[in-house]
């Protein structure tokens, strides 16, 4: 799994080893979880190739982008990754991937919020132990003490178009240090006086052309246009000035071009475009606020299956900023809570230790908002536990929704520890309703599924106490169905369960269900008969896919990726149709060895969930064209 992996700078070179290498990077950017990449080309066989590497919990390809899945320590690859890639920003017009205005929308609004939601999450987390703090000790609030901790928490909002100034500018490739002078204007105090004084009836000009008494602190859309029209002007300004005076007319120019802008036309039409939006959304969450609670629910997890869930927040925090408050994210949390629910239902469900251990590292993670691993690695693996979960996430908003909930306190990654932000004196039912909410997205998953299960594919994963029933079950299911289909052995050699592989990628389960060998011999033949849909660009691993739809990885050797090839020989192709039997490559076990790498040779079911048993041969040893596995449909 992701988290045990600790030689980024290795993950990160083969990511971009089998994306195409630096050439075919336009953009990098990072959220919470994903390492974001826009490619000029897309590789045919790339996301199978990542999907494969030791630390990369699943890859969606979505909104013009190729999202790598990594979970917790996506900052230190992403780090790694910044090395190894020198992004060439003089053509990036031409060859950056357009894609559709929303995908672009979405693209922008992940690169720019993403490296500092965990900023913003802190703040939110400090908020709320405040809100604790001052329930049973009310006088602490008027202490001094309070009031540090309390502008402490709130500055990164404050100061949120500063924020936004350092990612955009990176983002839209404008001079970094240009756009925080702009927008560190927009939130000067002295603006704010000027404003208030505006809003005071005090007439206010630039130029002759009126002021308004629109403030900048705590927005999200002003800064962001304005970052973003300052990179065409810096690019127009910079072809135009003589290089000799250009380090001190540009800065110059565009700071008095863009500053008076924006508070004469670009301000006043976003914050009035960002009120409008989220004001829409207020409209629904008043007059029909079941709905709102259901849609938010049910479908926030598939958004962030498709990790467009960023374009959301410019809704949450212009409600903050408007009203002191926001629905969305109580809703979100139910959402959030409900998913984490499912997997502990998995959890008590499952009789693998594999599957238990997985998803207590996924529920962990979802404590904090987290609900990538949790849906990759278990929820959405299985399917219903995923659906189960949605289902529970609208049942627990809708009921929540009759009490007014909100939170009035933003919270970067909405969750089990940010409840407390829906405490508030002047909406007493608030919590309550988020309270009851939680309660039945966590209670009603862990229901539904000890009633239904959750996916045949538990029984291919059964714990080694029914191990020594297996050919017997193999007989029974084949006499009732008729359908099951013999995976040979691809090589000769020692069998090894697959968690005693010493690659957490394999012995996790998280590739799939199977087993892996310790060749005697440097061939390597076909287990069935079927096609070849994958072989990995340095010869060490082949997918195949059966004539019935079983999915095999062979993966010679444990780490040889980085032999680049040298130890093989292939004798296939993609897309060539084998034999059962035929020999699909040939490897150089010594030089192998040689480099320090073991040939242990995992042989993986990679599309487990299709099947309703997986039966594995418990010999000690196998000859090349015995029967390995047995899928089950």
């Amino acid at each position: 799994m992701a988290e045990k992996v600790r030689d980024y700078p290795k993950l990160a070179g083969d990511i971009l080893e089998a994306v195409g290498g630096e050439e075919n990077i336009v953009n990098a950017t990072r959220c919470a979880t994903r390492l974001r990449l826009v490619l000029k080309r897309s590789k045919p066989s790339a996301k199978q190739e990542v999907n494969s590497l030791p630390g990369v919990i699943t890859v969606v390809e979505n909104n013009g982008q190729f999202q790598v899945v990594i979970g917790q320590h996506v900052g230190e690859v992403y780090d790694e990754f910044a090395k190894l890639v020198n992004l060439d920003t003089s053509d990036a017009d031409e060859d950056t991937p357009k894609g559709s205005i929303l995908n672009r929308v979405i693209a922008t609004m992940s690169a720019v919020f993403a490296p500092f939601i965990y900023i913003l999450a802190a703040a939110g987390i400090l908020q709320g132990a405040l809100i604790l703090i001052n329930l049973p000790f009310p006088s602490f609030e008027d202490t001094s003490t309070y009031q540090v901790i309390s502008f402490i928490s709130w500055a990164p909002f404050t100061f949120l178009p500063i924020f936004i100034a350092i990612t955009a500018s990176r983002h839209f490739k404008s001079n970094m240090y240009i756009a925080v002078a702009a927008t560190a204007a927009l939130v000067s105090p002295d603006w704010a006086t000027m404003a208030a004084s505006i809003g005071e009836g005090n007439s206010m000009n630039f130029l002759g052309m009126p002021l308004t008494e629109t403030t900048y602190t705590s927005s999200v859309l002003p800064p962001l246009f304005l970052v973003w029209i300052l990179s065409y002007l810096e690019r127009f300004l910079n072809k135009r000035i003589h290089e000799v005076v250009r380090p001190i007319i540009v800065p110059l120019l565009s700071i008095l071009i863009m500053v008076p802008l924006t508070l004469v036309v670009i301000g006043p039409i976003t914050t009035l475009g960002a009120n409008g939006i989220a004001n829409g959304y207020n409209f629904l969450a008043e007059y029909a606020p079941w709905l709102a609670g259901a849609i938010i629910g049910a479908f926030w997890q598939v958004i962030v299956i498709f990790g467009v869930h960023w374009g959301i927040t410019p809704l949450a925090l212009a409600n903050y900023d408007l009203y002191g408050r926001d629905s969305f994210q109580a809703y979100q949390t139910i959402a959030v809570i409900a998913q984490v629910g499912a997997v502990i239902g998995v959890i008590l469900k499952a009789k693998s230790k594999e599957v238990k251990r997985i998803g207590t590292s996924a529920g962990i993670t979802g404590l904090f908002g987290i609900t990538e691993p949790a849906i990759y690695g278990v929820t959405l693996r299985f399917k219903k536990p995923f659906i189960i979960g949605c289902i529970s996430g609208a049942v627990g908003a809708i009921v929540a929704s009759f009490f007014n909930p909100f939170y009035f306190a933003y919270a970067g990654l909405p969750g089990p520890l940010t409840i407390v932000n829906g405490i508030n004196s002047e909406y007493p039912m608030s919590i309550w309703g988020i309270l009851i909410g939680v309660a039945i997205a966590i209670v009603l998953p862990i229901i539904l599924i000890q009633i239904f299960g959750f996916g045949e594919d538990a029984a291919a994963q059964a714990d080694s106490s029914v191990a020594a029933d297996k050919k017997d079950a193999k007989a029974e299911v084949s006499a009732a169905e008729n359908n099951e289909e013999v995976v040979h052995a691809p090589l000769s050699g020692k069998l090894l369960a697959l968690e005693q592989v010493p690659d957490e990628v394999f012995s996790s389960g998280a590739m799939g269900k199977g087993l892996a060998i310790e060749p005697n011999e440097n061939k390597v033949y076909a287990p069935f008969d079927g096609t070849i849909v994958m072989l990995a660009p340095t010869k060490h691993a082949i997918g195949l896919r059966s004539m019935s739809g079983a999915e095999v990885l062979i993966h010679v050797g444990l780490d040889t990726v980085k032999l680049h090839g040298e130890p093989f020989t292939l004798h296939v192709k993609e897309g060539d149709r084998v034999k059962q039997g035929d020999v699909l490559s040939e490897f150089d076990s010594e030089a192998i060895e040689a480099a320090g790498v073991q040939t242990i040779t995992p042989i993986i079911v990679t599309n487990p969930a299709n099947y309703k048993e997986i039966i594995i041969d418990d010999t000690e040893t196998t000859t090349q064209g015995n029967d390995l596995l047995t899928v089950v449909k």
